[in-house]
């Protein structure tokens, strides 16, 4: 689906990454938030958020490089910086189009985000669903769920670039991905 059938269909694809402190949101919290338009990669939102409690594992933290003690005192209260995602949201979605939530692994990025729009907002801006791109890559490449893995996607589209674990890169990178795999 070209960026035209997207505007036509009244969607705006938004490629969003997050970094957790762990694998769940009853439990960990949400530590940055890094999203950009899929056709539009100039507009990006990236936020680091203060944790909600000291819940971590080490691999999430090792993985993400990031400290709950600095986040606890540099970090954007969660509603604030939930009220900052839905603002730019609103202000780089065109009027009446629905920001369609596209992640790689997005059952794991959409259930932090969902539930800190519910949480600390009262409402998900994306609504109730997400598109997520290993699924997408499995119909496009005719691939086993087995064979959709990061490395398998970026060998094809993106020559083995490997994510870094930053959010607002990895929504580049993913986004990058995902309108390559559009166009194929």
């Amino acid at each position: 689906m070209s960026k035209q059938n997207s505007a036509a269909c009244n969607e705006t694809f938004v490629s969003v990454d997050v970094e957790t402190s762990g694998p769940n949101p009853s439990q960990y919290s949400l530590l940055s938030i890094g999203a950009c338009l899929v056709h539009d990669r100039t507009k990006t939102f990236y936020v680091e958020l203060r944790p909600v409690n000291h819940n971590a594992t080490e691999e999430a933290l090792m993985i993400s490089r990031l400290s709950l003690e600095h986040l606890d005192e540099q970090g954007v209260p969660p509603a604030e910086a939930m009220a900052h995602f839905e603002a730019w949201l609103t202000e780089v979605a065109p009027p009446n189009a629905q920001p369609i939530f596209v992640a790689f692994n997005a059952p794991f990025d959409w259930m932090f985000v969902n539930d800190y729009f519910h949480r600390f907002l009262g409402q998900n801006p994306f609504g109730y669903s997400a598109l997520d791109v290993k699924s997408f890559y499995m119909g496009v490449a005719g691939v086993c769920w087995s064979e959709t893995s990061l490395r398998y996607a970026t060998a094809r589209y993106l020559e083995q670039r490997p994510l870094t674990h930053h959010a607002l890169q990895d929504a580049l990178d993913q986004a990058e991905l995902f309108e390559k795999m559009l166009d194929s």
